[in-house]
């Protein structure tokens, strides 16, 4: 069984799955949805069929403070979403506090070009989102 890492954000959401024995991440894709989550669920049940998935990992974003941010109610709305649908996946968040930054620091890094970055850095994201799930997790 696989995990599944989510990076949820108004316009995209970044999607990283794991090995099937739960020791690496690879980021996926990156789901452009401008709002509408009905297409991001559609998605899903793709990514589903595709990989047996019974984990979903969501980055909740937190303030450096630990407060939740002006994100969190929208992130909140839609694990709703995903709890009522897919109600048989266990359904975990994990904080997310400076995923996007990190990520932009291995794009640079890795010198990829600026036009690329808008476009890999919620996977980038979701990828870290999901490792710190499986660190976190590791007997």
């Amino acid at each position: 069984m696989r995990i599944l890492g989510i990076d949820y954000g108004d316009a995209r959401v970044g999607i990283a799955v794991s090995d099937a024995l739960g020791i690496t991440a690879q980021g996926l894709e990156t789901i452009h949805h401008k709002g509408n989550d009905k297409l991001v669920l559609k998605r899903l049940d793709e990514i589903f069929e595709q990989y047996e998935v019974d984990t979903i990992v969501v980055g909740m974003p937190f303030n450096m403070d630990g407060t939740k941010t002006f994100r969190a109610e929208a992130t909140e709305k839609f694990i709703h979403k995903l709890k009522c649908k897919y109600n048989k996946k266990k359904i975990e968040t994990v904080d997310e506090r400076l995923t996007t930054v990190a990520a932009h620091k291995t794009m640079n890094f890795l010198d990829v070009n600026k036009n690329k970055k808008k476009n890999i850095v919620d996977t980038i994201s979701a990828v870290y989102i999901l490792e710190t799930y499986m660190n976190k997790n590791k007997i």
